[in-house]
């Protein structure tokens, strides 16, 4: 027994011995220091291209990420994503345009306010962050949801301040999906002009929205070039299959050219609204003096005449799909068109190839709202007074904290805090300056002192609106 027990004790201190010389060992090896070697250290992470940009580094990424995060059999694929790096010591945003990642330098209102580092996802399916083959049933929200989680917790232990997360349009719905499934993972949400269709068939506000938009001869005038060029469809219609011919565009998805051209024309009001503002509406023509060749050329000016030709849906082909399987998309009535429209708003199916099925889940956007309503915190919506998203929005009931919703005056969906009335603006600033911890004292005293911690940069702060498809945040 003795001899038992002095065998244990040796083995005791020789196990002790070697945990301490290998923890030893381990401490001498000298840790990444560098940040793309820390970055490149995390498992999956691979490098594309580092860019460089005065007082930060920038780099393009690769993140393993399971292509169903519930079943991993189901394998893997490679999703972009950047980082904006300015000091571990600073706070971090957390973007997503919820479409495809920017490869180059740019800096989120939020990331200036808080001077922090900027961590910014492309959307999965978006390519080339698309699965091969592609399952379309794996994308969906949570799916979504739970790629942005995955990729904070890998930086989460570099990036060890606070957190917060924004987007704009369907990049303010991914923050917001975020925040809905995994509340604890940031410290703030700011979701710019994020659309709320909760009932996918309840579309009448945004058909209150474009009765009141603006003033009543813009808004007349605006309809007045859809009814013409539903009027002149037969002469328009040949400029339109020339144009298509001249750019090798094809519209097999939609199914045929007059399909296209109606869509297209429904599009010019909604497009004018989100794109322009009051002061353009003088450049709006009188359509029925107008030649066919001025009202074809407004048109593709406003809209796009290459907008739903297959060349240009193929890339948002993942958007598409979402809206007619979660998200939803706003049908609106268009009274000045009665008579003159053979398809009316054509729904999501139309633009998604006919091979990928689809099948609509109403209890998606049902279940985010009901959350944000109850349970918000700390989260920031601001919309634009003239945006047609901004008819259907989020609006944080009564079991929400620290949550606001703010409109900015004669804006379109290009809103921002720094287009708020002032007294909202320094509170919104204040806000998202405390969430990220990095509030100065004389701003945690007094809100009105708020501003953005990091100077203007006119190259990293651009606000380059893309011009995208209509009907489509």
């Amino acid at each position: 027994m003795r001899k038992a027990l002095r065998w244990l004790l040796s083995l005791t201190v020789l196990i002790g011995t070697v945990s301490t010389t290998a923890s030893a060992a381990t401490a001498a090896q000298p840790q990444a220091t560098d940040i793309k070697d820390q970055l490149l250290a995390i498992p999956g992470v691979s490098l594309i291209e580092e860019k460089p940009y005065a007082g930060y580094r920038y780099f393009v990424l690769n993140f393993t990420q399971r292509v169903d995060h519930r079943d991993a059999s189901k394998g893997t694929f490679k999703q972009r994503f950047t980082v904006l790096h300015k000091d571990t010591a600073r706070p971090t945003v957390f973007q997503t345009s919820g479409y495809n990642v920017s490869t180059n330098p740019g800096r989120s209102e939020p990331t200036r306010i808080i001077d922090g580092n900027q961590v910014s996802m492309e959307y999965r399916f978006f390519t080339p962050s698309r699965p091969a083959p592609a399952d379309w049933t794996k994308l969906d929200i949570k799916q979504a949801a739970a790629d942005q989680h995955a990729i904070f917790k890998a930086l989460k232990p570099i990036y060890k301040q606070k957190w917060l997360a924004t987007g704009g349009s369907k990049g303010g719905m991914t923050a917001t999906y975020y925040e809905r499934f995994h509340p604890r993972d940031m410290d703030g949400v700011v979701a710019y002009v994020a659309p709320n269709d909760v009932v996918n068939k309840e579309d009448s506000a945004y058909d209150r929205f474009f009765e009141k938009v603006g003033p009543k001869e813009c808004r007349e005038a605006l309809q007045d070039v859809e009814r013409q060029a539903l009027v002149r469809r037969e002469p328009l219609e040949k400029k339109y299959a020339d144009f298509l011919a001249a750019n090798n565009y094809t519209v097999n998805t939609v199914g045929t050219l007059d399909k296209a051209y109606e869509a297209t024309v429904m599009d010019t009001v909604w497009g004018f609204w989100q794109y322009s503002s009051v002061t353009d509406c003088a450049a709006v023509p009188n359509a029925k003096t107008a030649t066919d060749q001025q009202l074809f050329d407004y048109i593709d000016a406003v809209n796009g005449w290459a907008n739903y030709a297959d060349q240009s849906l193929s890339a948002y082909t993942p958007y598409y799909y979402q809206a007619g399987t979660e998200l939803g998309a706003p049908t609106i009535k268009s009274p000045h068109l009665d008579g003159l429209t053979r398809y009316g708003y054509q729904p999501p199916r139309n633009f998604v190839p006919r091979d990928i099925a689809m099948k609509f889940k109403p209890q998606s956007m049902r279940d985010v709202d009901t959350w944000v309503r109850h349970n918000a915190n700390r989260m920031l919506f601001v919309y634009g007074q003239n945006d047609p998203w901004g008819a259907e929005q989020f609006r944080p009931g009564k079991g929400a904290r620290d949550s606001y919703v703010y409109t900015a005056p004669g804006m379109n969906h290009g809103a921002n805090v720094a287009g708020l009335v002032a007294d909202e603006k320094a509170k919104a600033t204040a806000r998202i300056l405390a969430w990220a911890g990095v509030a100065p004292a004389a701003v945690q005293a007094d809100a009105s002192k708020a501003k953005p911690l990091a100077s203007y940069d006119a190259k990293l702060d651009k606000r380059d609106i893309e011009k995208e498809l209509r009907l489509r945040p």
